[in-house]
């Protein structure tokens, strides 16, 4: 699948503490072209994993609009937004989220198995990507019985095996040693660049952000291009 396109207009962000209203995301314009690739920067507390989650429709603005291949996410029912979320968008977090019970494959199947994909499909698929991954001989190990960057790495494939038209990572190596850390980041960009899909990366590692043709700093709830 290709890269989607990415369209936000006046998108805002309010959070209300007591008295007082804290401003997240503050009347924020923004395009992503289909294939894109983006890395976002900013201070603790930015509003940077907030704004992710508003790009992926884990979460609602308090006004504005988010626009997604032409589809405007407001107007879309609870079912439309959770099939858009498993079938056109891919998450990595920087905790693996991983279910403890299940093993890789089990995990990665996941999203092929709501998506309406048989056992078999969902499993071959889940094999095919793991093995891309280098966890060929992972396949039935379950999360606590790997490393740190081995869950990663099935996180990255559990986020892809839809071969979704944007991918989102909040902090995918936040966790990791500074040499995991390194070999987790250039996977996920070399999988992005052979799917096309349009990538937004949020991390802290203004060394890792270098490496993205777009760079984006949000502070006081703008984004600004650097």
């Amino acid at each position: 699948m290709a890269g989607v396109s990415v369209r936000i207009r006046g998108l805002s962000r309010t959070h209300r503490k007591g008295q007082q209203l804290i401003r997240i995301l503050d009347d924020v314009d923004l395009e992503l072209a289909a294939g894109e690739r983006v890395a976002v920067v900013g201070p603790s507390g930015s509003g940077k994993s907030t704004f992710l989650h508003l790009l992926g429709l884990l979460d609602e603005p308090s006004k504005g609009t988010v626009e997604i291949d032409g589809r405007m996410a407001h107007g879309m029912s609870a079912n439309e937004r959770a099939r858009v979320r498993n079938d056109r968008i891919g998450f990595v977090f920087q905790a693996h989220n991983l279910l403890p019970e299940h093993t890789a494959v089990g995990n990665v199947s996941i999203p092929v198995r709501l998506g309406g994909g048989s056992p078999s499909v969902a499993e071959a698929r889940a094999r095919a990507l793991l093995a891309a991954v280098g966890l060929g001989h992972r396949l039935d190990h379950k999360p606590g019985e790997m490393s740190g960057g081995e869950q990663q790495r099935v996180a990255i494939a559990r986020a892809l095996v839809m071969a979704p038209g944007l991918v989102l990572a909040d902090e995918p190596t936040g966790n990791l040693d500074p040499n995991t850390a390194g070999g987790v980041f250039e996977l996920l960009l070399d999988l992005n660049t052979q799917l096309g899909s349009t990538l937004v990366v949020v991390t802290h590692s203004h060394e890792l952000a270098q490496r993205f043709p777009r760079r984006l700093s949000l502070e006081g709830g703008q984004f600004r291009e650097w």
